[in-house]
C-alpha cells in the first residue's frame, strides 16, 4: 500500500548538508551519528535494499522525528541506530561510541545503560502494576527493593500518574499506559530515548499530551529523543524532522520549528 507523503511546514532556513567532513568532525559531539548507512535483505535469489546511503547527525538534547510513508525504512533505521540491527554497510556512533566495534555483550550493556525505548504497543506487563512496570527497568540494572520502588513512584509523579501507581494496565487509558511506558523509559536516566510510533494507538489529545510531556521531561534531563512517527499532529514538539522515502532522506534534516512550551 502506498501512502502519500505527509505535509508539514518547511523551515525557511537554508538547508545544511550533512557532508562527510561535518559528520566526521561532529561524531564526539553528536548523540547519534550515521555515516553511509545501507541495509539490504536477501529473500531467495532477490536482494531488497531498504536504506540507501543514510547520513544523519542528531545533537545531544534534541528531539528528532523520522517521518515518511509506510515502507520507507523508518523503523529499520531506528533499529540500526539503536544497535538492534547491523547495517549492510556504513557506521553508527552513539554518544561517541562506534556500535560496529562492540561485542554483542558490550552492545547489550550499552543499550541497557544508556538508551530508553518506548513502543507503539506500550509493552506493559499486564500482571504488574504501573509502579512495578516502571521498576522492571531498574531491576534489569540491578536496582531493586525500596530504592527501585521509590524511584518508580517519583517518576510516575513526574508524568502525572502518581495516583495510578497501584493500578494495572487494564485499568488505565491508552494515554495513561503510554505515560507509564515513558516513565519506564526515563526512570534509569538514559542519555538517548528511542520511540517507535508512540502515538499510533492514541487519540489526538492523548498523543499530543504524551509527546509534549516526553519533550519537557527529556529537555529537563538533557536527553536526546529520536522518534519514528506518521503523526503530523506532533511536529511542533520537534527540533528537527527528517523525512524518509524509498530508503533515502528526502527533506533536509536541518529543518527546524520554533515553539513555546
Amino acid at each position: 500500500m502506498i501512502v502519500s507523503p505527509l505535509k508539514f511546514p518547511v523551515s525557511t532556513e537554508s538547508p545544511i548538508p550533512a557532508t562527510s567532513a561535518t559528520v566526521t568532525r561532529d561524531i564526539r559531539r553528536a548523540a547519534i551519528s550515521a555515516q553511509g548507512v545501507e541495509m539490504s535483505f536477501q529473500t531467495g535469489d532477490k536482494t531488497y535494499t531498504v536504506l540507501k546511503g543514510i547520513d544523519l547527525e542528531i545533537e545531544r538534547g534534541q528531539v528528532q522525528l523520522l517521518m515518511g510513508p509506510s515502507g520507507s525504512g523508518k523503523t529499520t533505521l531506528l533499529s540500526i541506530l539503536a544497535g538492534l540491527l547491523t547495517p549492510t554497510s556504513g557506521r553508527v556512533h552513539l554518544l561517541g561510541e562506534e556500535l560496529g566495534r562492540m561485542s554483542r555483550k558490550a552492545l547489550a550493556r550499552f543499550r541497557l545503560d544508556r538508551i530508553g525505548f518506548i513502543f507503539q504497543g506500550f509493552n506493559l506487563f499486564p500482571s504488574l502494576t504501573a509502579s512495578e512496570n516502571v521498576e522492571v527497568a531498574l531491576n534489569l540494572k540491578g536496582i531493586r527493593g525500596r530504592t527501585a520502588r521509590n524511584a518508580a513512584r517519583e517518576m510516575l509523579e513526574q508524568v502525572g500518574l502518581g495516583d495510578k501507581a497501584k493500578q494495572y494496565p487494564r485499568d488505565l487509558s491508552g494515554g495513561q499506559k503510554q505515560r507509564v511506558a515513558i516513565a519506564r523509559a526515563l526512570v534509569s536516566h538514559p542519555e538517548i530515548v528511542m520511540a517507535d510510533e508512540p502515538t499510533a494507538a492514541l487519540d489526538s489529545q492523548s498523543g499530543h499530551e504524551v509527546t509534549a510531556l516526553l519533550r519537557r521531561l527529556a529537555k529537563e534531563e538533557g536527553v536526546t529523543v529520536l522518534m519514528v512517527t506518521h503523526d503530523p499532529r506532533i511536529i511542533d514538539i520537534a527540533d528537527r524532522i527528517t523525512y524518509l522515502e524509498d530508503g533515502q532522506i528526502k527533506v533536509p534534516e536541518a529543518n527546524r520549528f520554533s515553539r513555546t512550551l
